[in-house]
């Protein structure tokens, strides 16, 4: 994650460039903010700035060592500290964030806005809620211990810190008050006023706003190209048969993450919709971009008035599978499958 990839909030970066090249950062630092306001990408985005070799242009290389590994979340001086829920089987040590850390680096990896109900469908929660335990207190001071592996910073993300325990807080407090040189806590709220206030006392606090409408439809109109793209591939794949191709993009579907997979559902949904009313010759009904009517202008013959009852129902019973937790590589090969005998009709 670079600078350049977050949508708005110009003058916090700005603001954390100057941090950095000043080489004045606070030890402590609270994105405060509501859900969806680039507050996680952002800190991912400084502490790549932070920890990159080769900084320039207000951003991180891109290509040094250290930010090939912080594009995969795997930098040996980036940590993370997740609510999540316990499912240790030990009566002497609760989970930490460490048990769940390659779900969570697939989930930041894949969802364009990681909030906490989508964390809590990874991990398949149920009623439970995600907690920062008590044991995640001694897990950070054991990384603190260690030395930077580069010489510089370490940087240490806390995603929504008010789901911490009262005494893993309390632990953190000491640490907060006297941090190892050149460690950079990051603590990412959603609600603020339900965290300790000895803690955030010792942070400094930026505030996030909400993204403006006109960057946020421009960020829309990129998730949409997207899900053409990927939408498209689907539809000619099935009528052309290609069953290898079919199942090797049902694997890639699998692999982003069950909110990415309801909303590319939702989109399919909306393009089956547009096309078949397309398709009867009322175009001043349908709501797509240039690049939609384009393909729909070739793909709407084939959603017809035989056909978009069978389509509509087998992405609904898609949907339904997912929000199931049916195994999605499955779900999606057999979606693709039976389009095959449906878009011939």
């Amino acid at each position: 994650m670079h600078f350049r990839d977050i949508v708005g909030n110009g003058d916090i970066i700005r603001q954390l460039r100057s941090y950095a090249d000043r080489e004045a950062v606070p030890h402590a630092l609270l994105f405060a903010g509501p859900a969806g306001t680039c507050k996680l990408h952002t800190a991912l985005a400084f502490a790549s700035y932070l920890l990159c070799r080769t900084p320039g242009g207000g951003d991180s290389c891109g290509h040094c060592p250290g930010c090939v590994k912080t594009a995969k979340l795997i930098h040996p001086d980036m940590h993370f500290v997740f609510p999540v829920i316990n499912k240790s089987k030990s009566s002497t040590r609760k989970t930490i964030s460490d048990d769940e850390i390659e779900n969570w680096r697939k989930f930041l990896l894949t969802e364009s806005n990681p909030t906490y109900d989508k964390w809590l469908s990874v991990l398949d929660a149920g009623n439970q809620q995600a907690l920062i335990y008590t044991e995640e207190s001694d897990s950070i001071t054991h990384k603190l211990q260690l030395t930077s592996n580069q010489g510089g910073y370490k940087t240490i993300i806390i995603w929504m810190p008010e789901k911490m325990h009262e005494n893993c807080a309390n632990k953190l407090l000491k640490i907060l008050e006297e941090p190892p040189a050149g460690t950079v806590f990051i603590l990412v709220s959603d609600d603020p006023e339900h965290i300790i206030g000895t803690i955030t006392s010792r942070t400094q606090r930026i505030d996030f706003s909400d993204i403006p409408e006109d960057v946020t439809a421009e960020n829309i109109e990129r998730d949409s190209s997207e899900f053409l793209e990927i939408f498209i591939q689907m539809m000619r794949m099935a009528y052309a048969r290609k069953l290898k191709e079919m199942k090797l993009l049902s694997e890639d579907i699998a692999a982003r993450g069950r909110e990415w997979q309801k909303d590319f559902l939702r989109y399919c949904q909306r393009m089956v919709r547009e096309n078949f009313i397309n398709n009867l010759h009322q175009p001043q009904l349908t709501r797509m971009t240039g690049s939609e009517q384009e393909f729909s202008s070739r793909f709407s013959p084939f959603v017809n008035e035989r056909n978009i009852a069978g389509i509509t129902a087998e992405i609904q019973e898609c949907q339904k599978h997912i929000e199931q937790n049916v195994n999605a590589k499955m779900v999606f090969f057999d979606f693709v499958l039976k389009l095959i005998m449906l878009l011939k009709q």
